[in-house]
C-alpha cells in the first residue's frame, strides 16, 4: 500500500503543481455549458412577421389584436405591416422578416358566413427552429378562433389534456449533466492519459522498473489518481455549474450523496477505459489523436445534447455500451428530477461494472518491463 501511495501522491503532485492544467481540464465544459445553455433550447421570441391585411374588415382587426396579445405577452413574434403580399414574400426571401401572414380579401365575410376561411402564412423554412414556432403559435391562435363562443354541453370533440410533472426545464438545466461528466472525461484524458504517455516518453516508468513495485500495485496508484482527479473536477464542476443553472439540489444531503456516488462511478469508469485504451500506447501523439475522436465517439450519442430515442439503431448501439450514456442519465435523474437512489441503481452498477472491468482487462496487458 506505500508504494501504490507514493505513486498516487506522485501524481497528484504534478497535477496540482500545474494550475494552468487544471483549469483547462475544466475551461471546455464549463465554457461549453454556458455557451450552448444559453444558445440553444430556449424559447423564440422577436421573430419578425409581417401582416398583408388584404379584407380591413371587423374580423381582420380581431385577428390582428390576437397578434397583439402574442407581441405583448409571449412575444413569440412582432408585426409589421406590408402592402401587398409580393413585398411579404420578398421580405421573408431575403431575410428582412421571418414570416409572413396574408389575410385575404373578403376574409370578414367568410368568417361570418361560415365558409372556410383561410389565412396564408409564408415562413422562411430554411430555420426550422423560427419557422416551428412562428407556425405553433399561429395554429394556436387559429384554434381559439375557431372555439365556439358557447361550449355545448355534451363535449362532441375529443380533448388533450398534458400534465407535466416538472416546472420549465431550461436547455442549461437539460446540458449540465452531460457537462460534468465532460469534464471528467477532459480530466481523465488530459490529466490521466496524456501524462501516463508523456511519463513513459519521458523514462519515468523506467525508474519504476529498479523498484521492487509489483505491476497490480503500479497500476492501482496510476489509477487511484487519475480518480481523485476526476472526482476533483466532478465535484468542482457539479457545485458551479448547477449554481449557474439555478439548481438547488447541491443542498440536499441525500442528493449530494447520490451525487458522489455517481461521480466516483463515472470517475471510475472513464479512467478504466483510458487506461484500458493507453496501456500499451508510447507514442506521445496517440492520446492527443484519440481525443477528439472520442470525445465525439462517446459525448455525442449518450443523450447529453439531444436524445437517444431520436438516434438511429447502429447509434442507439454505441449508446448502450458508452459509459458517458449513464453517466448522463444518473446526473440528470438526480440534478434534474431528485429521482433518488432507486432511479440511479443501473447507472451506478454499469459504471462500476465498467470501470473494474476494463481494470482488469488492462492489467494483463501493462508491461512491467521495458
Amino acid at each position: 500500500m506505500n508504494r501504490m501511495m507514493a505513486i498516487v501522491e506522485r501524481e497528484l503532485r504534478k497535477f496540482f503543481r500545474s494550475p494552468a492544467l487544471m483549469l483547462m481540464s475544466m475551461m471546455l465544459p464549463l465554457v461549453q455549458l454556458i455557451i450552448l445553455g444559453n444558445a440553444f433550447g430556449g424559447k423564440v421570441t422577436r421573430a419578425r412577421m409581417g401582416v398583408v391585411d388584404l379584407d380591413h374588415g371587423e374580423q381582420s382587426v380581431k385577428l390582428q389584436e390576437a397578434f397583439q396579445d402574442v407581441e405583448a405577452n409571449i412575444r413569440t413574434f412582432y408585426t409589421i405591416p406590408y402592402p401587398n403580399e409580393d413585398a411579404a414574400r420578398i421580405a421573408v426571401q431575403t431575410g428582412k422578416l421571418d414570416a409572413a401572414v396574408v389575410i385575404p380579401r373578403e376574409y370578414s365575410r367568410r368568417v361570418l358566413a361560415g365558409d372556410s376561411p383561410q389565412i396564408g402564412l409564408i415562413v422562411d423554412n430554411s430555420d426550422q427552429f423560427v419557422s416551428g414556432a412562428v407556425e405553433t403559435e399561429m395554429q394556436s391562435l387559429v384554434d381559439a378562433l375557431n372555439a365556439p363562443l358557447i361550449q355545448p354541453k355534451v363535449v362532441q370533440n375529443v380533448t388533450l389534456e398534458i400534465v407535466e410533472l416538472y416546472p420549465y426545464i431550461a436547455y442549461m438545466k437539460f446540458l449540465l449533466a452531460g457537462s460534468i461528466a465532460l469534464a471528467m472525461y477532459v480530466s481523465v484524458m488530459i490529466g490521466g492519459g496524456m501524462l501516463y504517455i508523456d511519463d513513459k516518453a519521458r523514462g519515468v516508468h523506467e525508474g519504476y522498473l529498479v523498484t521492487p513495485i509489483r505491476r497490480w500495485e503500479l497500476v492501482a496508484g496510476l489509477n487511484l489518481a487519475g480518480a481523485i482527479k476526476a472526482v476533483l473536477s466532478g465535484i468542482s464542476l457539479t457545485v458551479i455549474g448547477s449554481l449557474l443553472a439555478g439548481l438547488g439540489v447541491i443542498f440536499h444531503p441525500e442528493a449530494v450523496v447520490e451525487l458522489a456516488l455517481l461521480i466516483v462511478a463515472t470517475s471510475i469508469a472513464f479512467n478504466g477505459m483510458m487506461f484500458l485504451l493507453m496501456v500499451r500506447v508510447d507514442d506521445p501523439l496517440v492520446p492527443r489523436a484519440m481525443f477528439g475522436v472520442l470525445n465525439t465517439l462517446l459525448f455525442f450519442p449518450s443523450g447529453a445534447i439531444y436524445p437517444i430515442e431520436a438516434f438511429p439503431a447502429w447509434l442507439r448501439a454505441i449508446a448502450v455500451v458508452d459509459p458517458f450514456t449513464y453517466a448522463v442519465h444518473g446526473l440528470k435523474e438526480i440534478l434534474i428530477k431528485d429521482g433518488g437512489i432507486v432511479s440511479i441503481e443501473r447507472d451506478l452498477l454499469f459504471l462500476f461494472a465498467f470501470g473494474l472491468g476494463s481494470l482488469l482487462i488492462a492489467t494483463p496487458l501493462f508491461r512491467r518491463t521495458l
